[in-house]
């Protein structure tokens, strides 16, 4: 199933997706600095809990100490938090023609909760980009890395971190399904790649969007 989506009119909007472990927050913060050196203005962002409402609802679904919850339950709670975030941070700041950069979107919606807990990405769809407005990233940067190797990067591991080898395998194929399926406004890189060569690659194809204009 495919969806038409809605691509902000002003401001340029960049999202970091992947694994655990594959390296989206150095990546987004480098495309910041990148950005704000040449002159931009740069909202960057993350999901979930970059609101006070996102806080407490990151709180919930992260904590170990919150144990199980029904796998729709956890996916509703990533969709309010999402509501509230493009509300209140991603919409207001491309409204104002700012570059932003999320850690994180729908996509991760639809790889953990689809794929991952096996509610389907195509069930999950409709809910998430409900709550979002349908509002798409210009460019989603896919940060593909085989989990073991992602995993192994943390010591302490929150309730999502701690799922099974299995679980988070399914997680990267969701990703991977996602990609496939609009790729003119993905770009996948091997997360295993230098840090800089990432960076550079990333910085190639923001730069193109910023001088050729974006849809």
């Amino acid at each position: 199933m495919t969806y038409p989506g809605t691509y902000a009119a002003t401001g340029l909007f960049v999202c970091f997706e992947g694994g655990e472990g594959s390296g989206k927050s150095t990546q987004s913060q480098l495309l910041r600095d990148w950005l704000e050196d040449a002159g931009h203005v740069v909202r960057l962002t993350h999901e979930p809990g970059d609101t006070a409402v996102g806080q407490e609802l990151r709180r919930i679904v992260l904590s170990p100490e919150t144990g199980d919850l029904d796998d729709r339950t956890e996916m509703l709670l990533y969709a309010a938090d999402k509501a509230e975030h493009v509300e209140t941070v991603v919409r207001p700041a491309l409204d104002r023609g700012e570059v932003v950069i999320t850690d994180r979107y729908v996509d991760s919606t639809l790889a953990y909760q689809g794929s991952g807990r096996g509610l389907g990405i195509d069930d999950v769809e409709p809910v998430a980009r409900w709550a979002t407005g349908d509002l798409r990233p210009h460019l989603t940067v896919l940060l593909d890395l085989e989990p073991a190797a992602g995993l192994d990067r943390f010591e302490g591991r929150d309730r999502i971190e701690g799922e099974s080898l299995d679980f988070h395998r399914r997680v990267r194929a969701g990703f991977l399904v996602l990609a496939d399926r609009d790729p003119a406004h993905y770009l996948v890189l091997d997360a295993r790649l230098p840090v800089d060569e990432v960076a550079a690659r990333v910085r190639d194809r923001v730069g193109s969007l910023l001088d050729g204009g974006y849809s």
